[in-house]
């Protein structure tokens, strides 16, 4: 059959499927847009998915910074995924991101589809071009606004975007961690596996093409288990991660397929001998290869000694953590060196969006940083804020004339963009709810119990801060915690308003980590799977003491109820019957809007 082409109108092109491309598509599409998502690959969530299994690590880091966990769609996909898949299985969590994009009517979905180029005018995309092999289709999809979510940039570079490959210099950007002279190295790959015990011996026969080690290449690599492994499988950061993949993936094989060997027929690791293997990851987990440049670029400075941005939109907090470009091959360096800070930093929107094509977005570990300032972006977790982030924003600048986002990015706008953000539980270090819109925050707060924090609900911060946040933070709560259960906060309206659409944002316990993971260590100083047992379970809204919302089996942070039309009424309460175990309800906030 010959190859069909099918041209697409949409408002929205996020290319790459992974946890930067989800939430771009996600915000996009729940703030209105029509959104095209195209993945190259079967499966959503890149690194984080199945064909990976690498955990999703943030601006926590690993639950070293209490209360710093990412909110907005990435804790509602770690919520969700908690609750549905107590089990921690992989392949649930693909079906959960496939659920959530295929389900949402304003996504179009093509999987096992790459964009291969582009049509442009002048500095604009006008449409993307996009193959999907498997069933001999071609698409043409026209766009106001584009996104590269794909990690190498192939969108951005067939538009002719500025990229860089490599590791600056000292002398670039003034960056003490930096190398002293420029190259192309990058950071490797991994390939990971995962071990199960058995009750009988499950011997290993080597395959004659794999790697030996001997103990000295592990002085810096011990291994303590043999359950999940690991990402210091680590090899090709000296070669083009892009055009020598194929190079890279099978040395990777030869690697992670050696250590296990070791592992299994060294004689070190007696312990290990009913373990046996039980997968081997098919695809390299790259690190890093194109890093587009935006108006701004992040740099070391902008992470360890941050200043405030008038555009930021997202945040990060992990360590900068470089490794050795040859990985396993330079045993005598350690496989990481990670450089730690307390605080967080802000993270502009200029980095999010090209500097030379008018309406081309980035987002995951692509966008405008440099080597230094990347080693600490590029984890999962903050790939996906900057995701909602950029969704949020194109979705907000459609009814725009220009879709220039150099232009679109006046203060005006960009402050309004931060508020919807903060409205759809982003959070953005230093700045709070102002909208003038929630009738919520001219309310008079009272509580049955807990009544000296009940006022909290309407303060604008919708989490515990710590002063080692950065100088815009202090040790302060920011939930009404009831003394006891059930518990009821009203707010009182200075006058009866028509109330259409009831917010809430509950408390899922950021001072824990929350991952699905295969390691056993990091299993148990995780928040245990399951509903998370700080969310109020059961709730209900009245307005002037009628019942107009019940909610029984909460398991989210955030919710939206809007009602079938508006009611008009003074008094709004949220009476909390049971959590998931918790002895207090704790409620961040409670926005009222009429629409």
């Amino acid at each position: 059959m010959p190859q069909q082409t099918h041209f697409i109108e949409t408002d929205f092109l996020v290319a790459g499927g992974g946890l930067s491309g989800v939430c771009a598509a996600l915000a996009a599409a729940r703030n209105g847009a029509r959104v095209v998502l195209v993945q190259d690959r079967s499966v959503l969530g890149g690194n984080a998915s199945s064909e990976v299994k690498m955990h999703v690590v943030g601006a926590d880091c690993h639950g070293h910074k209490p209360g710093a966990r990412e909110s907005g769609i990435m804790e509602e996909l770690r919520l969700e995924d908690a609750a549905r898949n107590p089990a921690g299985v992989y392949s649930q969590w693909d079906l959960l991101l496939y659920e959530k994009v295929m389900l949402e009517p304003n996504i179009r979905l093509l999987l096992d589809t790459d964009v291969v180029g582009v049509e442009m005018a002048g500095d604009r995309i006008v449409s993307a071009r996009a193959l999907r092999l498997s069933t001999e289709d071609e698409f043409v999809i026209r766009a106001r606004f584009f996104a590269d979510c794909t990690g190498d940039g192939r969108l951005g570079a067939e538009a002719g975007a500025d990229y860089h490959v490599g590791r600056e210099s000292k002398a670039d950007y003034g960056e003490p961690l930096a190398q002293e002279k420029a190259d192309r190295q990058t950071l490797g790959s991994s390939i990971l596996l995962t071990g199960r015990r058995h009750e009988t011996p499950q011997p290993f026969v080597r395959p004659s093409w794999v790697r030996r080690f001997q103990k000295s290449d592990f002085r810096l690599r011990p291994i303590k288990s043999f359950e999940y492994g690991s990402w210091w499988f680590e090899w090709g950061g000296q070669l083009d991660t892009l055009k020598d993949n194929a190079e890279i993936r099978h040395e990777l094989l030869r690697i992670t397929l050696g250590v296990w060997d070791y592992i299994k027929n060294s004689g070190e690791f007696p312990e290990a001998a009913n373990w046996g293997l039980e997968w081997v990851g098919s695809i390299p987990a790259k690190r890093e290869s194109r890093r587009f440049h935006g108006p701004h670029r992040l740099t070391e400075h902008d992470v360890l000694r941050p200043r405030g941005f008038a555009d930021t939109v997202a945040y990060g907090g992990w360590f900068v953590d470089t490794h050795p470009p040859l990985g396993v091959d330079a045993p005598e360096e350690p496989p990481c060196v990670q450089h730690h800070f307390d605080h967080l930093f802000p993270i502009p929107l200029r980095c999010y969006h090209s500097r030379n094509v008018a309406n081309l977005f980035f987002a995951g570990r692509n966008i405008s940083a440099t080597h230094i300032a990347f080693a600490s972006t590029r984890v999962m977790a903050t790939c996906a804020v900057g995701g909602q982030a950029v969704g949020t924003a194109a979705a907000l600048w459609l009814k725009e004339a220009d879709n220039d986002i150099r232009a679109l990015s006046s203060p005006e706008r960009v402050r309004a963009l931060q508020q919807r953000l903060l409205r759809d539980d982003a959070f953005l270090p230093g700045l709070r709810n102002e909208d003038a819109a929630d009738l919520a925050r001219g309310a008079r707060v009272s509580a049955s119990s807990g009544a000296e924090t009940a006022a909290l609900v309407v303060d604008g911060t919708t989490r515990d801060l710590r002063a080692s946040f950065g100088d815009w933070s202090s040790d302060s709560a920011h939930a009404w915690t009831s003394a006891a259960l059930p518990a009821t906060l009203a707010l009182e309206l200075p006058a009866p308003a028509p109330l259409r659409v009831l917010e809430l944002t509950f408390d899922s316990g950021f001072e824990r980590e929350l991952v699905l993971t295969p390691s056993h260590h990091h299993q148990r100083t995780s928040a245990p799977r399951g509903p998370q047992a700080g969310l109020v379970r059961h709730y209900r809204l009245k307005i002037d003491g009628v019942v107009v919302h019940e909610e029984r089996e909460n398991i989210l942070r955030k919710r939206v109820h809007r009602l079938p039309a508006a009611v008009l009424g003074r008094k709004l309460e949220l009476e909390c019957v049971a959590t998931h175990g918790a002895p207090v309800a704790r409620v961040f906030e409670l926005r009222a809007y009429a629409e």
